[in-house]
């Protein structure tokens, strides 16, 4: 088994992977899944225990977070708009935070 230690930027990492969800947002906000950016996030601390895990920026200058309970193991990606709007992107269980190491660059012949 191999041991996991902390990345320091894993933030950085998952923001990226969470930039191809950005196509979402669309249906996201065309739902009722949009308040402002203060309420859902008092929501998401309120109900789940859920803080802040990592952030970056998608399309358009949205901020796209990830937000999680390392007691409860919830999990929740917003976006939010430069206007303000938080959408909830997808939400789950069994949040595990990873530091997965590179593989090994092949040598060149």
């Amino acid at each position: 088994m191999r041991k996991v230690k902390p990345m320091k930027h894993a933030g950085a990492h998952i923001a990226l992977v969470l930039a191809a969800l950005m196509p979402h947002v669309l249906l996201a906000q065309s739902g009722q899944n949009c308040a402002p950016r203060d309420t859902v996030l008092e929501r998401l601390a309120q109900r789940y225990g859920e803080t802040r895990q990592s952030v970056g920026l998608g399309a358009n200058n949205a901020m796209v977070e990830v937000f999680a309970s390392h007691e409860s193991g919830t999990w929740t990606i917003t976006v939010t708009t430069a206007a303000g709007l938080t959408c909830l992107v997808a939400s789950g269980q069994a949040f595990e935070t990873l530091a997965e190491a590179l593989p090994a660059k092949e040598s060149d012949a």
